[in-house]
């Protein structure tokens, strides 16, 4: 059975400090503490007279730690060997913060953990992937880094500065292939012996590391995969936590206990420190038994889908080849909008039994959506929403005609207002359709927002931002006030929704009759 020493790096909150490790140390687990000396001895001395009688804790040698410095490594470092040395018969050590909460029990963890021999450590190749989004790269590497860019700006960058101007790069160790993670961890004893036993044959390697910029995010990730076989590493976090697009850690809130508990993973960070009921409610899972978790795991998704609200309309920019090209001035485009994809592919269908237009279902959202070989421009979403109006010209030629009809979600407004800015003619018919808090499930559990194992309570909250986000698709459409924009609804009369009909797809009055009045057209 799996015991976990867990690495606590903490800095402030020193009750908040104490209680975690009596949760934790309370299933029979253990702990190494390694409280920040730029924090007062006084609340040091108060974590340690609080815990002296808890004998699965001990502490590390205190370090004076700043953010982005090799004092953050070193301290990791004098919390393992603590752990290492006090704890014999840990097999697993797990790096946490003081931000960190347990989402699963003890019980869970212990089998989890059980289950695969293998270190769990984000390990990217640092030069080839894209962990690092935006700012330095190599420079974090070649460059020496003596001084904290945090507290000592004019410094760091004087220094910078000036080994850029002489010229004084350095070379990575021959040996060594720099990766880059997240700095949350969970690695086996024996691996946690290889590296302090590499810390020691290798200074080489730790000087390198000692002057690199964030060597909190590289150390451990380039030394796991420099010791370890690869097919003995997860490449992954155990610990859930996510990031703005400023790149600040994203913070949970009492009403997130439902969704931390169905992600795969044991804990989440950062919990915010006015969450007390969620905080009551996570202190009490790591010790208690028998308790299920049914994984959804749409976690990332649905925070991915809130926070990418604020920029819908830029997903796609302009691309420079697109520019000066035209759809075609005497062309026609027939945009059909439906949240309902059944809905709209029922209509699609009543459209090529009475017209001639060709119709094609939702190419730009479906992989799968059923289109002619145009040379692989058409082989991937990717490519035909990068060579939209290219692609689109091609379909035009391949079908012979001057008009055309598409599907296309809401959500594709960045699409839609583009093809209208067209030189060619284009209309927009939006289908508007009544949602049951079945079509909303439905919705979710399409995209990715919900799984089949998601609880019901965390499904409830979700469906009222689901519905008011379809909402806000329908108004920014209408607010981008379309030349050619016309609406058909379900609350509707035929007799109404025939006249948009008619003038969407040029029918006349009873064919666009016919079509209004089809069967089940707005049926589930």
């Amino acid at each position: 059975m799996a015991k976990i020493a867990f690495i606590l790096l903490c800095h402030k909150d020193p009750d908040a400090v104490i209680k975690q490790a009596q949760r934790l140390t309370a299933a029979g687990d253990c702990m190494a503490i390694h409280f920040d000396a730029n924090a007062p001895r006084a609340e040091f001395e108060s974590i340690r007279a609080a815990l002296s009688d808890n004998p699965n804790v001990t502490f590390a040698r205190r370090l004076r730690c700043g953010w982005g410095e090799w004092s953050l490594v070193q301290a990791t470092l004098n919390a393992v060997r603590a752990a290492a040395d006090a704890f014999p018969r840990a097999t697993h050590f797990y790096m946490l913060s003081g931000d960190c909460m347990a989402i699963k029990s003890a019980q869970y963890a212990h089998t989890f953990l059980d289950r695969r021999d293998a270190d769990y450590i984000e390990s990217f190749d640092y030069f080839k992937s894209d962990w690092i989004k935006t700012g330095w790269k190599d420079e974090r590497l070649i460059y020496r880094h003596w001084f904290n860019e945090r507290t000592q700006k004019k410094r760091f960058y004087a220094m910078f500065n000036l080994q850029k101007r002489l010229g004084l790069t350095r070379d990575i160790p021959a040996d060594i292939e720099v990766m880059i993670g997240s700095q949350w961890w969970c690695l086996r004893r024996r691996t946690v012996e290889w590296i302090l036993d590499f810390c020691k044959q290798r200074p080489d390697v730790l000087r390198f590391f000692r002057t690199t910029w964030i060597p909190d995010e590289t150390f451990f990730q380039t030394l796991v995969r420099h010791l370890v076989p690869e097919q003995e590493i997860e490449s992954r976090t155990l610990t859930f936590l996510l990031f703005t697009d400023y790149g600040m850690p994203a913070v949970f809130h009492n009403d997130h206990y439902d969704l931390l508990l169905s992600q795969d993973y044991l804990f989440a960070r950062k919990i915010s420190p006015d969450a007390r009921d969620l905080k009551r409610r996570l202190g009490l899972l790591y010790a208690a038994e028998g308790v299920r978790f049914e994984i959804s795991n749409e976690g990332r998704s649905l925070f991915t889908f809130l926070t990418a609200k604020g920029r819908i309309g830029r997903r796609f920019a302009p691309r420079f080849w697109e520019t000066e090209s035209s759809l075609g001035r005497d062309r026609e485009l027939l945009i059909l909008v439906c949240k309902k994809w059944n809905v709209a592919r029922r209509l699609v269908q009543r459209t090529r039994e009475v017209t001639d237009v060709p119709c094609i279902e939702y190419l730009f959202n479906e992989a799968s959506c059923e289109l002619p070989d145009l040379g692989g421009i058409q082989s991937t979403v990717e490519k035909r929403h990068r060579h939209r109006r290219a692609l689109m010209r091609m379909l035009y030629e391949y079908y012979d005609s001057n008009r055309l009809l598409i599907c296309l979600d809401p959500a594709n407004l960045d699409l839609i207002e583009d093809f209208c800015r067209d030189r060619s003619v284009s209309r927009v018919l939006e289908v508007e359709c009544q949602y049951t808090d079945d079509d909303l499930v439905g919705h979710a559990l399409r995209v990715g927002l919900a799984g089949e194992s998601t609880p019901k309570p965390a499904i409830e909250r979700l469906l009222p931002t689901i519905r008011n986000d379809m909402v806000l698709e329908s108004d920014q459409l209408r607010d981008a006030e379309l030349e050619h924009h016309l609406r058909i609804r379900q609350v509707d009369s035929p007799e109404l929704n025939a006249r948009a009909l008619g003038a969407f797809l040029s029918v006349s009055e009873d064919k666009a009759r016919e079509l209004a009045t089809a069967d089940h057209l707005f049926a589930d």
